[in-house]
């Protein structure tokens, strides 16, 4: 299935997800850095699960496509600082099932993994996320991924609805939710990589 997966293939097809993604998110924030980081930090953590070259290239590139379903989303609610309404958040919700339709694809395999990983990065190990209520490994492994790169990356960089929380801090949020909220499995990697993924996030703020 990867074989004839070029170095050239491969920028070119990062150039263009990377378009899309930020594109899908402008009305919220600019999220070049975020998506940076979560694609980088998905081929850590893939590659230390064991997971081939391609294969963690195709997640890492995919990755970037978990809130393509955002630009559906109307721009007030993407940009509210406040409370956020029972209605409003489902709408939110909804990003996730959109993003999996705009992503349906019968041919390319990248896009087959960005619309799994659009519709799963909200679920929880526990069952308790959306829009599913997957539980377990019912989750798809990509999915679980993103999830926990998503949720790290909201604690430590600046968003409207939430300061920054310190990098360790974050890592024993983490850790406590392992087997909750987290993959055991994911949560491990992550912990034996957390140096390479701080060394990622502190390049990323330097561009």
């Amino acid at each position: 299935m990867f074989k004839n997966w070029s170095e050239k293939k491969f920028l070119e097809s990062n150039e263009t997800i990377f378009k899309l993604a930020y594109i899908s998110e402008i009305n919220e924030w600019d999220n070049r850095n975020h998506l940076e980081r979560i694609s980088k930090y998905a081929y850590v953590i893939a590659s230390s699960l064991g997971l081939s070259t391609e294969e963690a290239t195709i997640i890492s590139i995919a990755c970037q496509l978990h809130d393509v379903g955002k630009i559906l989303t109307p721009v007030e609610i993407l940009r509210t600082t406040g409370n956020i309404q029972p209605g409003d958040w489902e709408i939110i919700e909804k990003h996730t099932f959109l993003g999996a339709k705009i992503l349906e694809s019968k041919s390319s395999f990248l896009l087959q993994t960005g619309s799994v990983i659009a519709m799963t990065h909200h679920e929880r190990w526990d069952g308790s996320g959306y829009p599913q209520h997957l539980k377990g490994q019912e989750i798809p492994l990509s999915g679980s991924i993103c999830a926990l790169l998503d949720v790290y990356d909201a604690l430590t960089t600046a968003r409207i609805y939430r300061q920054i929380i310190a990098e360790e801090e974050a890592l024993r949020i983490i850790n406590e939710n392992s087997g909750i909220l987290f993959d055991p499995k994911i949560v491990k990697a992550f912990e034996k990589e957390f140096l390479e993924i701080r060394k990622i996030k502190n390049a990323c703020e330097k561009n």
